[in-house]
This record gives C-alpha cells, sequence and structure tokens, in this order.
C-alpha cells in the first residue's frame, strides 16, 4: 500500500477505553458534521450499527436513507474497521471493490486517558481522482474536524 494512499490521525481523550470506544460507536451522528450529506434533504439523524455486517447510514428528514458505510470489524473496546463507499465525486460509491477503509484503534494510556487511532486506508482502491478524495479526509472538514468534535463530545460528557 503506498504511503500516499494513508491519512493518519490521532487523538488522545479523557475518559476510559470503553467509554471512548462507545462514545465513538453510539453517538458517531453527534460528531459528523450535518453538512456532510450526500441526500436530497437535510439529515435527520445518523447512525452506526454496531456488529459486523451493519452500516453507517444517514437518514433524511423526508425519510431517504445513504448507507454510505459497511462495518467490517467490530471489537469492543478496541477498534472498529469500516469501507467508505464515497467516492472522489463525493457520491456513494456502488463498487465495493472501489471502496477504502477506516480503522479506528481506542488504546488505553491509564485507565481515565485514551488514545483515538485513525486509519483511513487503500484510498487509491477509488481509481481516478482519489488524490482529491484524499485531500478532502485529511483537510481541516475531513478527519480532523470529525476528531476535534468528538474529543469536544467526550469533553462534554464528564
Amino acid at each position: 500500500m503506498a504511503d500516499d494512499a494513508v491519512v493518519r490521525r490521532q487523538i488522545v481523550v479523557d475518559t476510559s477505553i470503553e467509554r471512548a470506544f462507545a462514545t465513538f460507536v453510539e453517538r458517531f451522528g453527534d460528531f459528523k458534521p450535518p453538512e456532510h450529506n450526500l441526500l436530497g434533504a437535510e439529515i435527520a439523524e445518523t447512525r452506526f450499527e454496531p456488529r459486523v455486517g451493519g452500516h453507517i447510514y444517514d437518514r433524511a428528514t423526508d425519510g431517504s436513507e445513504c448507507r454510505w458505510a459497511r462495518v467490517l470489524a467490530y471489537e469492543p473496546p478496541d477498534r472498529v474497521v469500516f469501507s467508505w463507499d464515497i467516492s472522489p465525486r463525493w457520491q456513494l460509491e456502488v463498487d465495493e471493490s472501489n471502496a477504502s477503509e477506516v480503522e479506528v484503534r481506542f488504546v488505553a494510556e491509564t485507565p481515565e486517558r485514551t488514545r483515538l487511532e485513525l486509519e483511513h486506508r487503500h484510498l487509491d482502491r477509488h481509481g481516478s481522482g482519489w488524490e482529491s478524495l484524499r485531500e478532502g479526509v485529511d483537510g481541516d472538514g475531513g478527519w480532523p474536524l470529525y476528531l476535534a468534535r468528538y474529543a469536544d463530545l467526550v469533553a462534554g460528557d464528564r
């Protein structure tokens, strides 16, 4: 895997590994930016189905749904892996072989301090234009924004 086809980010939060993992999965929609929307209407909720074979999906106010990720590994409280089924054109990717993967690892630094390590890999699987997708997820409006909002959410739960 080419190193430029990978985005890595990490953040440390002051909470237990169990709470860090649960907050990430159970409250994913509370830190996912609502403007990150592939639907034709406003997002009413974002759900993370906590099981292998589950999905991450948005449901709009009009009832339409967009299943934009598949849960590939689910190992609480240590790790979750999901596909990124969004193309470089920021549209739903229907060919699963063109999807990248996001692995999120949770590492206990102390009983009340957890490091979240995010690796978005295989971006080159998206084909032509994958570099713009990398720039998007690595830029200020991508994973850095998600992780900052996640950290704020965890801090507010204390």
